[in-house]
């Protein structure tokens, strides 16, 4: 990327942040620049906080202690420490780093809730978080240490704590989107003449008490099954064709009788993707003996319709968590101070899990594809296991086995996390949400998809070449010829690994998808429309 391929600004404390600008701070370097509205919101919130901080009485994280000290009150002399105190504590991850992408998502989204005015903070903190995410100041977040209760608690102090010149980061370039080594926060922060935060009274709490880092990987994570989804459709639609399958299955009438809007985008897409073909061509009509396909082949857009409708359904909570302003307690339009439990991460767990048993179907039946184009008994007179010399070469029989051994472990993370919790605070936290953990394992399950749907395009590729003198319709061998300029046609065996790495590249990308898309519009066929709130 140049600097003059990076986005727009995003704007924040106008609007709730769109998923697209999550994305394009998360992933492109976007720069922030907040509202003025905003932080004339901001002023006026910190002052009643400031009033009850005169109080005698004690108020919940302004004057007391927090979790199970709620009720313990603290001196005006020592609430600096123990905003520091909080911080410091709470900043327990352990494990391998968290992903920069993600931490950037975290930053915004945590910055996105201190720029509404519900959260009491002071303005040079808000200011603080933006000129950080601005700098590509990146805190070292840890893997593991959120229950998703209340909120995502470890991560977001490490936020916190390198806002307060303390612990380690690394500085992204917004640009190319390198890292640094890590680097001691306080070097960061002078590097970019950003002065360290001092929290006082409310804040510490504030900038930790937020479901921002399971949003932001539920974010990331509908973004790329966006590009999978139809990747997955065009994948279907070259097994299809090249095992001599029949497109009869996927008319628009016979979806209809099944309103179902998902099954109907994804039907749209095989019809689009298949239009023109002399191969489906070739077998229609009195000569074809086939009553009809396997599952695996005619239920593509039940299966790939119903993972849509489930990212859809993850999309529509993710649009009302971003319009959220989630802390506790929070102040409120009138002024007042309350506790409450809107941290608990229970909504974005269970869309985050919901997501993970859809993308293990979708690898799953994308497997069972690939295998059929390999069985000599089932892929109607396609060589055994595609190879070039049978018996000397394997062909694509190993890839197969890796699509499998991904499946099998997709299987595996689509058990729910947010089925599980386990008390804390001394039982004063008794029920957890484990959001982060559920988001965890998407993320590794969306990468496996994508691993499993390049292994099917790499197959997919081999088969419809295999199937000449009859030749792929537009949009399949316009995948086909793109996936040619990465991977090698049919032959003898060679190095398959940095094939399977360089189509997986293809399909994250959406470069694939893209070729497809094109390819089809320009044919006869027309691909249906975008999904609501979707991408083609």
């Amino acid at each position: 990327m140049t600097t003059a391929d990076r986005p727009a600004p995003v704007v924040l404390g106008a609007a709730p942040l769109g998923p697209d600008e999550v994305v394009a701070v998360a992933r492109r370097g976007a720069a922030v620049t907040i509202d003025p509205g905003a932080l004339d919101r901001v002023a006026r919130t910190r002052a009643l906080v400031e009033a009850l901080a005169d109080d005698p009485a004690p108020h919940y994280g302004i004057s007391t202690g927090f979790g199970a000290l709620a009720t313990t009150f603290i001196a005006p002399e020592r609430r600096r420490q123990l905003q520091a105190s909080l911080i410091r504590s709470h900043a327990a991850g352990t494990g391998a780093e968290v992903e920069t992408e993600v931490v950037r998502a975290l930053q915004l989204l945590r910055l996105q809730t201190l720029a509404t005015g519900h959260t009491g903070v002071r303005p040079v903190v808000v200011e603080t978080y933006a000129a950080m995410l601005d700098a590509g100041v990146t805190p070292i977040v840890r893997e593991y240490g959120s229950l998703g209760c209340s909120g995502d608690l470890a991560p977001l102090a490490h936020l916190a704590l390198a806002a307060m010149g303390e612990g380690e980061v690394r500085v992204v370039d917004p640009v190319t989107g390198v890292a640094s080594e890590p680097i001691p926060a306080a070097d960061a922060l002078a590097a970019a003449s950003i002065p360290p935060l001092e929290l006082v009274e409310k804040e510490g709490l504030a900038l930790i008490n937020g479901t921002d880092g399971m949003l932001g990987m539920l974010l990331l994570a509908i973004h790329d099954l966006d590009v999978l989804l139809t990747t997955a459709d065009l994948a279907a639609a070259m097994s299809i064709e090249s095992q001599l399958g029949t497109d009869a299955v996927f008319a628009a009438d016979l979806m209809a009788l099944r309103p179902q809007v998902g099954q109907a985008a994804s039907a749209g897409h095989l019809r689009a993707f298949l239009a023109g073909s002399p191969m489906v061509a070739s077998h229609k009509g009195p000569e074809d003996k086939r009553v009809q396909d396997a599952y695996s082949l005619r239920c593509t857009p039940q299966v790939h319709g119903a993972a849509r409708d489930t990212v859809d359904h993850a999309r529509l909570v993710a649009s009302r968590e971003l319009a959220a302003a989630v802390d506790n307690p929070v102040i409120t339009a009138d002024g007042r101070v309350r506790s409450n439990g809107n941290f608990h991460g229970a909504p974005i767990a269970y869309v985050l899990d919901f997501l993970a048993i859809a993308t293990a179907d979708l690898a799953s039946i994308s497997e069972r594809r690939t295998d059929r184009a390999l069985d000599v008994a089932r892929s109607h007179g396609l060589p055994p296991f595609l190879a070039d010399e049978v018996g000397v070469d394997s062909g694509l029989m190993i890839a197969q086995y890796a699509a499998a051994g991904i499946v099998s472990e997709l299987k595996r993370l689509a058990v729910p996390a947010s089925v599980d919790s386990i008390p804390s605070s001394a039982m004063q936290e008794d029920h957890v949400s484990m959001g982060w953990a559920a988001a965890r394992k998407l993320r590794r399950a969306v990468d496996g998809l994508a691993r499993v749907l390049a292994i099917e395009l790499i197959t997919g590729a081999r088969a419809l070449d295999l199937r000449a003198p009859l030749s792929a319709g537009p949009a399949t061998g316009a995948a086909r010829d793109l996936i040619r300029t990465v991977v090698a046609g049919p032959g003898p065996d060679h190095f398959v690994s940095p094939d399977i790495e360089a189509v997986t590249a293809l399909v994250v990308s959406g470069a694939v998808r893209d070729a497809a898309l094109a390819a089809a519009s320009r044919g006869d066929a027309t691909p249906p429309p975008t999904p609501q709130g979707g991408t083609p």
